[in-house]
Protein backbone atom coordinates (compact mmCIF):
# COMPACT_ATOMS: atom_id res chain seq x y z
CA UNK A 1 0.00 0.00 0.00
CA UNK A 2 1.64 3.14 -1.05
CA UNK A 3 0.60 6.88 -1.87
CA UNK A 4 0.59 7.67 -5.62
CA UNK A 5 3.84 9.42 -6.24
CA UNK A 6 6.05 8.88 -9.05
CA UNK A 7 8.44 5.96 -8.19
CA UNK A 8 9.23 5.28 -4.42
CA UNK A 9 8.72 7.95 -2.06
CA UNK A 10 8.91 8.59 1.72
CA UNK A 11 5.19 8.27 1.91
CA UNK A 12 5.11 4.44 0.60
CA UNK A 13 4.38 1.98 3.37
CA UNK A 14 6.81 -0.34 1.01
CA UNK A 15 10.29 1.67 1.71
CA UNK A 16 10.91 3.36 5.41
CA UNK A 17 11.08 6.41 6.12
CA UNK A 18 14.94 7.28 7.09
CA UNK A 19 17.53 8.65 9.87
CA UNK A 20 18.68 11.32 7.04
CA UNK A 21 15.65 13.26 7.98
CA UNK A 22 17.25 12.95 11.83
CA UNK A 23 20.45 14.29 10.26
CA UNK A 24 18.83 17.10 8.36
CA UNK A 25 17.14 18.61 11.78
CA UNK A 26 20.50 18.11 13.83
CA UNK A 27 22.82 19.83 11.20
CA UNK A 28 20.22 22.34 8.96
CA UNK A 29 23.16 25.06 8.76
CA UNK A 30 24.94 22.14 6.08
CA UNK A 31 22.14 21.63 4.15
CA UNK A 32 20.52 23.41 1.11
CA UNK A 33 17.83 26.92 1.82
CA UNK A 34 15.01 24.15 0.54
CA UNK A 35 15.05 22.24 3.94
CA UNK A 36 13.30 23.83 6.52
CA UNK A 37 14.22 21.58 9.72
CA UNK A 38 14.20 21.49 13.77
CA UNK A 39 15.25 19.12 16.05
CA UNK A 40 14.89 18.98 20.13
CA UNK A 41 15.85 15.96 22.47
CA UNK A 42 13.31 14.89 25.38
CA UNK A 43 13.08 15.99 28.49
CA UNK A 44 14.53 13.40 31.64
CA UNK A 45 10.71 11.93 32.02
CA UNK A 46 10.74 10.64 28.54
CA UNK A 47 14.83 10.33 27.90
CA UNK A 48 14.22 6.38 28.29
CA UNK A 49 11.58 5.96 25.67
CA UNK A 50 11.95 8.40 23.27
CA UNK A 51 15.30 9.82 21.07
CA UNK A 52 14.10 12.94 19.48
CA UNK A 53 11.11 14.93 17.91
CA UNK A 54 12.51 16.28 15.34
CA UNK A 55 10.25 17.82 11.87
CA UNK A 56 11.71 18.60 8.19
CA UNK A 57 10.11 20.35 5.22
CA UNK A 58 10.86 20.09 1.67
CA UNK A 59 10.52 24.15 0.65
CA UNK A 60 10.92 23.32 -3.27
CA UNK A 61 8.69 21.59 -5.97
CA UNK A 62 11.76 18.58 -6.76
CA UNK A 63 11.67 15.24 -5.25
CA UNK A 64 14.92 14.55 -4.09
CA UNK A 65 16.68 11.76 -4.60
CA UNK A 66 17.92 10.00 -1.11
CA UNK A 67 18.94 6.93 -0.13
CA UNK A 68 18.01 5.40 3.41
CA UNK A 69 20.09 3.24 5.66
CA UNK A 70 19.23 1.54 9.11
CA UNK A 71 19.65 3.44 12.36
CA UNK A 72 17.50 1.33 14.84
CA UNK A 73 14.85 3.68 16.13
CA UNK A 74 11.13 3.94 15.83
CA UNK A 75 9.70 7.09 13.97
CA UNK A 76 6.21 8.57 14.24
CA UNK A 77 5.53 10.47 11.57
CA UNK A 78 2.99 13.31 11.17
CA UNK A 79 2.81 14.41 7.47
CA UNK A 80 0.90 15.75 4.87
CA UNK A 81 2.33 17.32 1.40
CA UNK A 82 1.42 19.30 -1.71
CA UNK A 83 -0.56 16.52 -3.43
CA UNK A 84 -1.59 13.88 -0.32
CA UNK A 85 -3.55 14.90 2.61
CA UNK A 86 -2.77 14.89 6.63
CA UNK A 87 -2.19 11.22 7.63
CA UNK A 88 -0.02 9.35 10.65
CA UNK A 89 2.62 6.67 10.14
CA UNK A 90 4.29 4.31 12.25
CA UNK A 91 7.33 2.57 10.99
CA UNK A 92 9.19 -0.33 11.76
CA UNK A 93 12.60 -1.12 12.31
CA UNK A 94 15.03 -0.83 9.16
CA UNK A 95 17.06 -3.78 7.99
CA UNK A 96 18.99 -3.17 5.02
CA UNK A 97 19.39 0.71 2.64
CA UNK A 98 16.54 1.89 0.32
CA UNK A 99 16.55 3.95 -2.16
CA UNK A 100 13.71 6.47 -2.22
CA UNK A 101 12.55 10.41 -2.89
CA UNK A 102 11.63 13.18 -0.76
CA UNK A 103 8.34 14.96 -2.36
CA UNK A 104 7.83 18.61 -2.56
CA UNK A 105 6.24 20.80 -0.33
CA UNK A 106 5.91 18.11 2.11
CA UNK A 107 5.51 18.55 6.38
CA UNK A 108 6.90 16.00 8.51
CA UNK A 109 6.73 16.03 11.96
CA UNK A 110 7.80 13.21 14.29
CA UNK A 111 8.93 11.29 17.58
CA UNK A 112 11.82 8.40 17.21
CA UNK A 113 11.69 6.08 19.87
CA UNK A 114 13.50 3.69 21.78
CA UNK A 115 12.71 0.07 21.56
CA UNK A 116 11.39 0.46 25.14
CA UNK A 117 9.01 3.09 24.13
CA UNK A 118 7.40 0.78 21.67
CA UNK A 119 6.29 -1.27 24.42
CA UNK A 120 5.61 0.85 27.39
CA UNK A 121 4.73 4.25 25.27
CA UNK A 122 3.27 2.98 22.02
CA UNK A 123 2.06 -0.33 23.77
CA UNK A 124 1.87 -2.23 20.44
CA UNK A 125 4.51 -4.67 18.63
CA UNK A 126 5.40 -4.33 15.48
CA UNK A 127 7.86 -7.27 14.57
CA UNK A 128 4.90 -7.29 11.17
CA UNK A 129 6.83 -3.63 10.15
CA UNK A 130 10.38 -4.06 9.54
CA UNK A 131 11.31 -2.21 6.72
CA UNK A 132 8.02 -0.79 6.25
CA UNK A 133 5.01 1.04 8.01
CA UNK A 134 1.59 1.14 9.21
CA UNK A 135 -1.07 3.88 9.19
CA UNK A 136 -2.76 4.97 12.56
CA UNK A 137 -5.91 7.05 12.64
CA UNK A 138 -5.64 10.78 11.82
CA UNK A 139 -6.58 11.56 15.42
CA UNK A 140 -4.10 9.86 17.06
CA UNK A 141 -3.34 11.55 20.58
CA UNK A 142 -5.08 14.09 19.67
CA UNK A 143 -2.59 15.39 16.82
CA UNK A 144 -4.28 17.43 14.05
CA UNK A 145 -2.65 19.07 10.83
CA UNK A 146 -2.99 22.34 12.54
CA UNK A 147 -0.45 20.99 15.17
CA UNK A 148 2.28 20.19 12.72
CA UNK A 149 3.15 24.43 11.87
CA UNK A 150 4.33 25.35 14.99
CA UNK A 151 7.31 22.72 16.44
CA UNK A 152 7.49 23.90 20.19
CA UNK A 153 3.45 23.68 20.15
CA UNK A 154 4.02 19.92 18.64
CA UNK A 155 6.83 19.04 21.37
CA UNK A 156 4.65 20.14 23.90
CA UNK A 157 1.72 18.72 23.16
CA UNK A 158 2.99 15.11 22.41
CA UNK A 159 5.46 15.19 25.37
CA UNK A 160 1.93 16.20 27.65
CA UNK A 161 0.13 13.32 26.11
CA UNK A 162 3.28 10.62 26.37
CA UNK A 163 4.14 11.60 30.11
CA UNK A 164 0.18 10.35 30.66
CA UNK A 165 1.51 7.29 29.14
CA UNK A 166 4.59 6.87 31.20
CA UNK A 167 4.42 3.17 32.95
CA UNK A 168 3.97 2.88 36.91
CA UNK A 169 6.38 -0.12 36.71
CA UNK A 170 8.48 -1.95 33.60
CA UNK A 171 9.96 -4.87 33.90
CA UNK A 172 14.28 -4.46 35.78
CA UNK A 173 14.98 -7.15 33.52
CA UNK A 174 14.34 -5.16 30.17
CA UNK A 175 15.38 -2.02 31.37
CA UNK A 176 18.83 -3.32 32.13
CA UNK A 177 18.39 -5.48 28.75
CA UNK A 178 17.76 -2.11 27.12
CA UNK A 179 20.56 0.18 29.17
CA UNK A 180 23.18 -2.07 28.05
CA UNK A 181 22.47 -2.29 24.54
CA UNK A 182 21.97 1.48 23.91
CA UNK A 183 25.11 2.73 26.57
CA UNK A 184 27.47 0.50 24.38
CA UNK A 185 26.37 1.29 20.98
CA UNK A 186 25.61 -2.36 20.17
CA UNK A 187 29.28 -3.53 20.57
CA UNK A 188 28.15 -6.05 23.56
CA UNK A 189 27.54 -10.15 22.29
CA UNK A 190 24.51 -11.35 22.79
CA UNK A 191 25.74 -13.94 25.41
CA UNK A 192 27.69 -11.07 27.53
CA UNK A 193 23.95 -9.21 27.49
CA UNK A 194 22.47 -11.95 28.46
CA UNK A 195 24.86 -13.15 31.38
CA UNK A 196 25.00 -9.58 32.78
CA UNK A 197 20.83 -9.00 32.69
CA UNK A 198 20.53 -12.50 34.14
CA UNK A 199 17.83 -13.44 30.93
CA UNK A 200 18.53 -16.27 28.73
CA UNK A 201 19.53 -15.65 25.06
CA UNK A 202 16.81 -17.61 23.87
CA UNK A 203 14.35 -15.48 25.83
CA UNK A 204 16.14 -12.16 24.43
CA UNK A 205 15.81 -13.24 21.53
CA UNK A 206 12.17 -14.60 21.48
CA UNK A 207 11.09 -11.05 22.92
CA UNK A 208 12.81 -9.56 20.25
CA UNK A 209 11.00 -11.13 17.27
CA UNK A 210 8.07 -11.13 18.81
CA UNK A 211 7.84 -7.65 19.61
CA UNK A 212 10.14 -5.97 17.15
CA UNK A 213 10.90 -8.52 14.16
CA UNK A 214 14.51 -9.31 14.65
CA UNK A 215 17.08 -11.01 16.43
CA UNK A 216 19.01 -8.91 19.44
CA UNK A 217 22.43 -9.54 17.52
CA UNK A 218 20.82 -7.90 14.61
CA UNK A 219 19.46 -5.03 16.47
CA UNK A 220 22.90 -4.76 17.74
CA UNK A 221 25.00 -5.14 14.52
CA UNK A 222 22.54 -2.15 13.68
CA UNK A 223 23.00 0.17 16.58
CA UNK A 224 26.95 -0.79 16.01
CA UNK A 225 26.60 0.66 11.92
CA UNK A 226 24.73 3.81 13.45
CA UNK A 227 27.34 4.54 15.60
CA UNK A 228 30.36 4.51 12.94
CA UNK A 229 28.46 7.08 11.51
CA UNK A 230 30.63 9.79 12.69
CA UNK A 231 33.74 7.82 12.05
CA UNK A 232 32.92 7.24 8.38
CA UNK A 233 32.24 11.22 7.44
CA UNK A 234 35.61 12.01 9.06
CA UNK A 235 37.28 9.77 6.69
CA UNK A 236 37.88 6.74 9.39
CA UNK A 237 37.41 3.54 7.37
CA UNK A 238 38.32 1.30 9.57
CA UNK A 239 36.05 -0.10 12.82
CA UNK A 240 36.15 1.74 16.23
CA UNK A 241 33.24 -0.83 17.47
CA UNK A 242 33.40 -4.50 18.48
CA UNK A 243 33.88 -5.69 14.68
CA UNK A 244 36.21 -8.77 14.57
CA UNK A 245 38.26 -7.20 11.89
CA UNK A 246 38.40 -4.96 8.70
CA UNK A 247 36.74 -7.42 6.81
CA UNK A 248 33.94 -8.05 9.18
CA UNK A 249 33.77 -4.12 9.10
CA UNK A 250 33.36 -3.78 5.49
CA UNK A 251 31.05 -6.52 5.26
CA UNK A 252 28.50 -5.17 7.52
CA UNK A 253 29.10 -1.44 6.69
CA UNK A 254 27.65 -2.76 2.66
CA UNK A 255 25.08 -4.61 4.10
CA UNK A 256 23.35 -2.07 6.13
CA UNK A 257 24.23 0.88 3.41
CA UNK A 258 24.83 -0.94 0.10
CA UNK A 259 28.19 0.51 -0.14
CA UNK A 260 31.90 0.01 1.32
CA UNK A 261 33.00 2.45 4.13
CA UNK A 262 35.18 4.29 1.54
CA UNK A 263 32.29 4.81 -0.92
CA UNK A 264 29.98 6.47 1.56
CA UNK A 265 32.90 8.54 2.90
CA UNK A 266 33.00 9.50 -0.73
CA UNK A 267 29.21 9.94 -0.89
CA UNK A 268 28.84 10.88 -4.78
CA UNK A 269 25.87 13.14 -5.40
CA UNK A 270 25.46 13.39 -1.95
CA UNK A 271 22.78 10.44 -1.89
CA UNK A 272 23.54 9.63 1.76
CA UNK A 273 22.63 12.99 3.16
CA UNK A 274 23.29 11.97 6.69
CA UNK A 275 27.12 12.00 5.52
CA UNK A 276 26.70 14.68 4.01
CA UNK A 277 25.50 16.85 6.81
CA UNK A 278 27.94 15.54 9.12
CA UNK A 279 31.07 15.85 6.66
CA UNK A 280 29.90 20.01 6.29
CA UNK A 281 29.03 20.70 10.22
Amino acid sequence: MSFASPGPSLFSLSSPESYFLIFIAAYSNAMDKDIASRFMKPGKALAGYVDSFWMVENLSDEYKDIVIVPDGRVDLFFSYSGTEPYHVTLMGIESEPTQTKFPPKTVIYAVSFKLQGVEYILQTRIADIVDKGRFLPDDFWGITKDDINDFDHFCRKVTAKMEGLLPTNIDDRKQRLFDLIYSSSGSLTVKEISEKVYWSSRQINRYFTEWYGISLKAYCTILRFRASFQHIAEGKLFPEQNFADQAHFIKEVKKLSGVNPKELFKNPNDRFLQFSALKRD
